[in-house]
C-alpha cells in the first residue's frame, strides 16, 4: 500500500505554503507549546535540624504526620508530604535515640546523621541535600512552628509564584523583649548597612523549591549564612503570616555568644558592600582635608590668624587618612572578590523551566 501524500494548495493563495516549502514543513513540523503538568500532587520534604529534640521531636513528627496525606490546601492545590528528614546535629540530650526510635515506627521519617555539631545552618543543609520533594520545608524542632501551616505557605507561593516563601509571624516570638529587639536591629542594621538582602524576612520556618534548597546545598561553602546564599540565586521572595507557639518548655539552645556569632556570619556573608564602606570613608577624609586645606589658604590670603603648625597638620592627617582607607578600600574589593568565590557564590545558577515545575501545575479542578 503506498504511503499517501500530503496534500499542498495551489500557489499564490494566501495562508498556504508557496511551491517547495510543503517539503520543508513536513520535514520540521512546528512545535506546539508543551501542556503544563496537571494534578499531581505537591511533594513537600519537611527537613528538622535536630540539636536538643529528646522531648519536643515525638509530638512534633506526630503533627506532621497527621498532615502527610494527599490533600487539597485551601486554595485548592494538592499536596502530600513525602518524607520527614530529622538531621541529627549531636545536641548534649538523647536526640539520637528518639530519631532511630521513630525511623523505626514511621516509613516517611528518615535520619540524617552529622559527625558532630556543625549549627543549625549546615544541618539544615545537610537535610536540603538529602531531599527529593518538589518543596523543601525547614522546621524547627522545639514545636514552635504549626506544621499545618504549610498549606497556606504552598498557596502563598503558587499564588505569587515564589520560589522561597518565608514565615511572617503575626505574633511576637517567646523569646524575651530583649531578644526580639537584638533581633529585630540586626536584621535592620543588615538590610541598610550591608546590604544582605531583606533580612527582616527570614525566618527559619520556610518553603523553597526543591531545585533551589538542593542547589544551595550544594554550592554553598563553610560558614556561609543559610538565608543570604538562597538569595544569590532567587529574588522571588514573599512570606506567608503564622502565629509562633511557645517552644515546648525547653532552654534555647543560642547563648548570647552565639547569637552575636549568628549576626557576624550574617555580616560576612552579606556581600562587599561593608569593604565599600571603607573606601567611602576614606573618600570623605580625603574630600574634607581638601576644604580644610582650602579654607587655610583663603584664611591665609584675607589676613587671618590661624595656629601656627596646627592647620598644616591637620590637613596632613586628613589627607593621608582618606588615602589610607581609600588604598584599604580597594585593597578590600579584591579579597572580597576570593571571598565571594571561597563561600561558593556562583555566578549562575541553571534550574528546571519554571513553568513545567511545581510553579507551574493546574489546580485538579482547572483541568
Amino acid at each position: 500500500m503506498s504511503t499517501p501524500r500530503p496534500v499542498v494548495a495551489a500557489a499564490g493563495q494566501p495562508g498556504e505554503p508557496r511551491p517547495g516549502e510543503a517539503a520543508v514543513l513536513m520535514s520540521h513540523p512546528v512545535s506546539r507549546p508543551a501542556e503544563l503538568p496537571v494534578s499531581p500532587a505537591h511533594g513537600i520534604s519537611v527537613v528538622v535540624p535536630v540539636y536538643q529534640g529528646e522531648t519536643t521531636l515525638p509530638a512534633l513528627v506526630d503533627e506532621i504526620l497527621a498532615l502527610a496525606p494527599e490533600r487539597l490546601t485551601p486554595d485548592g492545590h494538592l499536596r502530600r508530604i513525602t518524607e520527614i528528614l530529622l538531621v541529627h546535629d549531636n545536641g548534649p540530650d538523647a536526640s539520637d535515640a528518639v530519631i532511630r526510635d521513630l525511623e523505626a515506627r514511621h516509613e516517611l521519617v528518615r535520619g540524617v546523621w552529622l559527625s558532630r555539631n556543625f549549627g543549625q545552618h549546615a544541618a539544615t543543609l545537610a537535610g536540603m541535600a538529602s531531599t527529593g520533594g518538589d518543596w523543601i520545608a525547614t522546621i524547627d524542632e522545639d514545636g514552635q512552628h504549626d506544621p499545618a501551616y504549610l498549606d497556606s505557605m504552598l498557596d502563598t507561593a503558587m499564588r505569587e509564584q515564589a520560589a522561597l516563601v518565608y514565615a511572617k509571624p503575626t505574633n511576637a516570638a517567646p523569646h524575651g523583649p530583649f531578644r526580639n529587639a537584638a533581633s529585630k536591629g540586626a536584621k535592620i542594621v543588615l538590610r541598610t548597612v550591608m546590604g544582605g538582602g531583606d533580612a527582616s524576612q527570614f525566618q527559619s520556618y520556610r518553603l523553597v523549591l526543591g531545585d533551589v534548597g538542593r542547589s544551595v546545598s550544594a554550592y554553598a561553602g563553610s560558614g556561609v549564612y543559610l538565608d543570604v546564599a538562597i538569595g544569590w540565586i532567587t529574588r522571588r521572595i514573599t512570606t506567608s503570616p503564622v502565629e509562633l507557639r511557645e517552644e515546648g518548655g525547653r532552654q534555647s539552645g543560642y547563648s548570647l555568644r552565639k547569637l552575636l556569632s549568628h549576626f557576624w556570619k550574617m555580616v560576612l556573608t552579606s556581600g562587599t558592600r561593608g569593604l565599600r564602606l571603607v573606601s567611602v570613608l576614606g573618600i570623605a577624609l580625603a574630600a574634607v582635608g581638601l576644604l580644610f586645606a582650602l579654607y587655610v589658604v583663603i584664611s591665609a590670603v584675607a589676613g587671618t590668624q590661624l595656629a601656627a603648625g596646627w592647620s598644616s597638620t591637620i590637613v596632613v592627617v586628613l589627607l593621608s587618612s582618606g588615602a589610607i582607607l581609600f588604598s584599604l578600600g580597594v585593597v578590600a574589593e579584591y579579597v572580597g572578590v576570593a571571598v565571594n568565590m571561597a563561600m561558593g557564590r556562583p555566578s549562575y545558577l541553571i534550574v528546571s523551566d519554571p513553568g513545567r515545575g511545581p510553579l507551574g501545575r493546574r489546580r485538579p479542578h482547572d483541568s
